[in-house]
C-alpha cells in the first residue's frame, strides 16, 4: 500500500520534521496501541517497523523535494483495515507536512 502526499516544504525541512514527530505517524491507526521503529537507511528514506494488532507491519517513507510517499506491507491478516490504516496514514502525515502558519 503507498500513500503518497504532495508537500511545498522541500525534503530537507520534510526530513527534520519526520525525525523529530515519527512517533506521531501511528496517531490514528486502528487497534488502539502502535509501536512504531524507526531508521535511516539512507538521507531521503526512513525505514519503519509498525507493532499493531499483533503483527509487524514493515515500511518506509521516500521523500522528495515535492512529496512524501508512505509505503506499508500490509498483511493479508490486516487487509480489512487497509481503508482505515490509508486514512491515518493519510491524516498524519499532512500534518507533518503543512506549511506552519
Amino acid at each position: 500500500m503507498d500513500v503518497t502526499i504532495p508537500h511545498s516544504l522541500g525534503s530537507e525541512e520534510v526530513r527534520r520534521r519526520l525525525q523529530e514527530n515519527s512517533d506521531q505517524i501511528g496517531a490514528g491507526m486502528p487497534g488502539g496501541m502502535v509501536d512504531i521503529t524507526t531508521s535511516w537507511p539512507s538521507e531521503n528514506r526512513m525505514a519503519m517497523d509498525i507493532q499493531a494488532m499483533g503483527q509487524t507491519i514493515a515500511g518506509h517513507v521516500d521523500i522528495t523535494e515535492t512529496q512524501v510517499v508512505f509505503h506499508v506491507e500490509l498483511p493479508m491478516a490486516l487487509g480489512f483495515v487497509k481503508p482505515m490504516i490509508e486514512s491515518a496514514i493519510r491524516d498524519q502525515g499532512q500534518k507533518l507536512v503543512a506549511p506552519l502558519p
